[in-house]
């Protein structure tokens, strides 16, 4: 596909996500003029969380007709996309960081029945981001995971997210959590007690003497995906 063709194709799937997404009305977030802009007594609130299971799943927007060779899989895939909706209460933020802890359960998986591969009951995700130039009001942010990590890894059983300001200093954080043994928890509590925390009671768990948990790579900011073309007014600059 040539330069100008996949321009073209870009910016027609760009249109057919925003004539086909619905309108939504986000509500207004008075500005606190009293409100600290830094250190850990600014506000930032979690409004709406991430879901977990297949709620979280969704088949990614195409656009007909954008190939040479035409789909190579019949059926949609679906994606592994976690989306929280936050409110600032300042002017503006110059910079918060958004790191996401997922744990994705092996039994869900839809291409690996039975666990054929031998992986540990869960695998864990992890990654921040940096968002900058931050305006008063509601926003969004998503990490995303693709088809394939559902597929052979499963679906989000426990997420979590942590909101830091460039001090390192907690804002706000929340977690939910459908796995035996592992709690859901939120601000004001200490961070500390979240799963991704505990080393010796979770994420060093093994059973018969084999990890309940692995590590991998793969957890991507919703910029880097399809999803970026989604709602794009909702999401603030990354910083580079």
């Amino acid at each position: 596909m040539n330069k100008k063709l996949m321009t073209f194709s870009i910016a027609l799937l760009a249109a057919a996500v925003a004539l086909g997404a619905p309108k939504k009305k986000l509500p207004a977030v008075a500005v606190d003029e009293e409100a600290p802009t830094t250190g850990k007594d600014a506000k930032v609130l979690i409004d709406q969380f991430a879901k977990l299971g297949g709620q979280a799943l969704l088949a990614a927007p195409s656009l007909q007709g954008g190939s040479v060779i035409g789909p190579c899989y019949t059926k949609p895939r679906r994606w592994i996309v976690l989306e929280t909706k936050y409110s600032t209460f300042v002017k503006w933020h110059e910079q918060l960081t958004f790191t996401w802890h997922v744990l994705l359960d092996s039994k869900t998986a839809t291409q690996n029945k039975g666990n054929k591969e031998g992986l540990a009951p869960y695998s864990y995700f992890t990654t921040s981001m940096t968002y900058q130039n931050i305006p008063h009001g509601s926003h969004a942010a998503s990490v995303c995971l693709h088809p394939s990590y559902l597929e052979l890894y499963g679906e989000p059983k426990a997420v979590g997210l942590v909101i830091t300001n460039p001090k390192g200093e907690v804002l706000n954080w929340k977690c939910d959590s459908e796995i035996k043994g592992i709690p859901s928890g939120a601000f004001p509590k200490p961070v500390e007690i979240a799963f991704w925390n505990n080393q010796e009671g979770v994420m060093n768990a093994k059973k018969e003497g084999k990890p309940m948990i692995e590590t991998r790579q793969g957890l991507l900011d919703r910029s880097k995906t399809i999803w970026a073309l989604v709602n794009p007014n909702d999401y603030e600059q990354v910083a580079q």
